[in-house]
C-alpha cells in the first residue's frame, strides 16, 4: 500500500499490561470468582505475577543473557490481526488509502508517525474486548497526539452494549469510551467505508446508516441498514500487505458466523446466517499466502471449519493438490467428522485443532444444545491422535443443570481421552444468550462470573476448577490470558518445536499450581528455584527465529 496521504488508520489489538489487569481484578477481592479465574493464567516468580507469555520472556532473557533482542522475543497477538487486515483490504479494494497498526502497545511509535500525517479517520476494532478500558486507553493516546482525527469504534463490544443496555445505559457506555463515531453493525466494513466517504465530502453523518454519535450533547442513532458483504469479493490478497511485518503465522477465515446455536453463545445472533466463501476464492487467498514466501502456519478461525463436511474435505483436497508449504490449525467439531476427513486433514498439513467440547456430561451437552455426543467426541479425539494431530479441549464448568455428578463426568472424560491440552472455564452468565432466556426454568440469578442456579453456584464451580487443574496428569493446562491455543502456531513460526512447547508448559503449569496450595515461604521459594532452573536450561536449547 502506498505511503501518501492517509484516509484512515486501523488499530488491531490493545492488550493492556497484565499487571494493570491483575490489579483491576484484585479490586473485586482475591476471593472473587473473576480473580480466582485469573489465577489459572499466571505464575508468581521472585515476587512478580507473570502471565505465561511474560514468563516465557522472563525465562528467555535468563537463558540468553547476551541476546541483542531489544524488545520481548515473544509477543501475544503478534499474528496479524485479522479484523484490521480484513477491513484494510476492504477499504483498499474501494480505493481508500490507509494503514493499520497491529499491536497498540508495541507499535506506538508507528501510530504516532501515522497520526502526524493527519489522517481523516482512525478505526478501532473491538473483537476481543468485553470491557471498555482497552479502548479508552487508545482513545486517550490518540487524542494526545492528534486532536483532529475522527475516532471510529465498532465491533462486538459496541454491539453488546447496544443489545444489553437500555438507551440511557448505552449512552453512558459510549460516553465512557469517548470516541467520535460508533458503528452499530455486526459486519461494519461497508459502514466504515461510507463514514470515510462522508467525512471526505464534508457530508452529514446522519445520512450514514448503522451509526451512533453525539451531537450537541445528544446521542444520535442513524437508520439501520443490515450489511451482507460478499465474502468472495472481499477475500484478502495478502500480497497487498507485503510491506507489513506479517511474520510466519497468519490467520484467515473461509466463512462468516456459525452453523450451530449453542445456548451459552450469542455469536450467531450477532453474525447472522452462516455464509460460506466459495472454494475457488479460498484457493485465491491461500495462493496469495503462499506467494509471500515465508508463512509456515495458517490458522483458520472459522467457528465451524469442518461444516459442511463435504466442503471441508474439498478444501483439504485443495491444499493437498496445491502442495502449500504451510501447516494449518483450526477449530474442529468431532461430531461432524469422519475418518476420511481426519485422514485428509493430516495429509493436507493440519497440525492441531481447537475442540469446543464444553462438557463431558451428556445431560449438560443437551442443555447447551451442543448437537454432539460423548461417544462422537471420544472417537474423534482418538482418531485425531492416531493421525498425529494435536488436540486442545475447551470446557465450561457450571452451566445450568451442572452438579457435582456432571462435573465428575467431565473430569473422567478428560482423563480418559488424554487430549494434549485442555482448559476449563467458569460459565459466564451473559445477557442475550439462549440460556439467559431460561432463567426461570433453571432458577438462575446473578450475572457475569457471579451466579447461582438450582443445582450449583459460581463459587462451587470455581472450587471444582481448582481441583480439576490439580487432578489431570496426562493433559496439560493451557491458560486463556495471552496464551490461548493459537499461541502454538505462533510459537512454531518462531522456531519453537511442539516438544519444547510441551516441556515449557509442564514447567509453567507446575509453577501455576502453587497458586492453589498452601506452602510455607521457604518451601515455595525452593520449588520456584528448581523449576525456574529447569525452564532456563531447557530454553537454552531453543533456536528461536
Amino acid at each position: 500500500m502506498e505511503r501518501d496521504q492517509l484516509d484512515y488508520i486501523l488499530i488491531g489489538y490493545n492488550e493492556p499490561s497484565f499487571s494493570s489487569y491483575e490489579q483491576m481484578l484484585s479490586n473485586y477481592g482475591k476471593d472473587s470468582e473473576a480473580y480466582r479465574d485469573l489465577k489459572f493464567s499466571f505464575v508468581e516468580v521472585d515476587g512478580q505475577k507473570l502471565n505465561y507469555i511474560d514468563l516465557m520472556n522472563y525465562v528467555y532473557k535468563q537463558a540468553f543473557p547476551n541476546s541483542a533482542q531489544k524488545r520481548d522475543m515473544f509477543v501475544s497477538g503478534e499474528i496479524p490481526n485479522l479484523a484490521a487486515v480484513y477491513l484494510s483490504n476492504h477499504l483498499y479494494n474501494k480505493g481508500v488509502k490507509g494503514r493499520y497498526v497491529n499491536l497498540f502497545q508495541y507499535e506506538k511509535d508507528k501510530l504516532i508517525q501515522y497520526l502526524s500525517m493527519n489522517p481523516l479517520v482512525i478505526g478501532i476494532t473491538t473483537t476481543f474486548y468485553v470491557l471498555n478500558f482497552p479502548v479508552i486507553e487508545m482513545v486517550n493516546f490518540i487524542r494526545e497526539h492528534n486532536q483532529n482525527v475522527k475516532i471510529v469504534v465498532g465491533g462486538p463490544l459496541i454491539l453488546n452494549h447496544f443489545r444489553n443496555y437500555d438507551k440511557e445505559g448505552f449512552e453512558i457506555a459510549l460516553e465512557d469510551i469517548g470516541a467520535d463515531i460508533y458503528v452499530v453493525e455486526s459486519q461494519g466494513e461497508l459502514t466504515l467505508t461510507k463514514v470515510i466517504g462522508c467525512l471526505k465530502e464534508k457530508g452529514n453523518l446522519s445520512s450514514v446508516p448503522n451509526l451512533a454519535f453525539f451531537e450537541n450533547g445528544d446521542l444520535i442513532t442513524t437508520h439501520v441498514e443490515p450489511e451482507s458483504n460478499n465474502l468472495d469479493e472481499n477475500y484478502i490478497n495478502w500480497m497487498n500487505f507485503q510491506e507489513e511485518s506479517l511474520g510466519h503465522t497468519i490467520q484467515t477465515r473461509t466463512a462468516r458466523s456459525c452453523a450451530f446455536n449453542c445456548a451459552f453463545c450469542n455469536y450467531p445472533t450477532r453474525a447472522g446466517k452462516l455464509t460460506l466463501t466459495d472454494i475457488t476464492t479460498v484457493e485465491l487467498e491461500l495462493d496469495s499466502i503462499k506467494k509471500l514466501g515465508n508463512v509456515s502456519n495458517v490458522v483458520f478461525i472459522d467457528d465451524t471449519f469442518n461444516v459442511p463436511i463435504e466442503r471441508f474435505k474439498e478444501i483439504c483436497r485443495l491444499m493437498i493438490r496445491k502442495q502449500y508449504n504451510f501447516n494449518w490449525f483450526s477449530y474442529f467439531r468431532c461430531a461432524n467428522a469422519d475418518e476420511e476427513a481426519i485422514e485428509l486433514m493430516a495429509e493436507s498439513g493440519c497440525k492441531g485443532v481447537f475442540l469446543g467440547i464444553e462438557s463431558g456430561a451428556p445431560s449438560i451437552l443437551k442443555n447447551m444444545n451442543k448437537a454432539a455426543t460423548i461417544e462422537k467426541y471420544s472417537q474423534g479425539i482418538k482418531t485425531l491422535k492416531k493421525h498425529g494431530i494435536l488436540t486442545f479441549g475447551s470446557f465450561i464448568a457450571g452451566f445450568p443443570g451442572e452438579s457435582e455428578e456432571t462435573l465428575l463426568e467431565t473430569t473422567n472424560f478428560i482423563k480418559e481421552t488424554k487430549m494434549d491440552y485442555f482448559r476449563a472455564q467458569l460459565w459466564y452468565c451473559e445477557k442475550g444468550t439462549k440460556i439467559d432466556a431460561q432463567r426461570e426454568k433453571y432458577d438462575i440469578s446473578g450475572e457475569g462470573f457471579v451466579w447461582r442456579h438450582a443445582t450449583l453456584n459460581s463459587g462451587q464451580a470455581m472450587d471444582y476448577l481448582e481441583r480439576l487443574q490439580q487432578e489431570i496428569e496426562d493433559s496439560q493446562w493451557l491458560p486463556q490470558w495471552s496464551f490461548d491455543f493459537w499461541i502454538i502456531p505462533y510459537l512454531l513460526g518462531k522456531g519453537v518445536t511442539l516438544e519444547q512447547f510441551k516441556a515449557f508448559m509442564i514447567g509453567a503449569n507446575s509453577l501455576m499450581s502453587l497458586n492453589f496450595v498452601d506452602l510455607n515461604k521457604e518451601v515455595r521459594i525452593e520449588i520456584e528455584r528448581k523449576q525456574m532452573s529447569t525452564l532456563i536450561k531447557e530454553m537454552a536449547a531453543w533456536k528461536v527465529i
